[in-house]
């Protein structure tokens, strides 16, 4: 799998709530429609181990694609642009990266 994953905080006059609501609601209904999407992963974020450097921070999601191509042709697509465009002038703060996925350790069956 190659991801984007993004960090992302509220901007200032939003609860952490609004935000998550916001999110994985009427924001999330953009991005469902992301051309050669094959998963996508959110975590609410609750705690920070290190205040000082890990605090401030409200959601992380990852979004999957097959291959590097495919997520650049996410990228390229009017779905993308429409995500984008939804954000519009929010200022809440962000870090994109992308990358290839190594998985360190699958998961297991735990059985009943």
């Amino acid at each position: 799998m190659y991801n984007l994953v993004l960090l992302a905080a509220k901007p200032d006059e939003w609860t952490h709530d609004q935000f998550i609501e916001w999110w994985r609601g009427e924001h999330a209904d953009m991005t469902y429609g992301l051309p050669g999407l094959r998963r996508w992963q959110h975590t609410e974020v609750l705690d920070a181990l290190d205040d000082r450097r890990s605090a401030g921070w409200d959601g992380l999601s990852i979004l999957s694609f097959d291959s590097r191509a495919d997520l650049d042709a996410a990228l390229a697509s009017p779905e993308w642009a429409a995500a984008v465009a939804h954000v519009g002038t929010m200022k809440g703060r962000r870090i994109a990266v992308m990358g290839e996925e190594r998985v360190m350790v699958p998961e297991t069956v735990v059985e009943a």
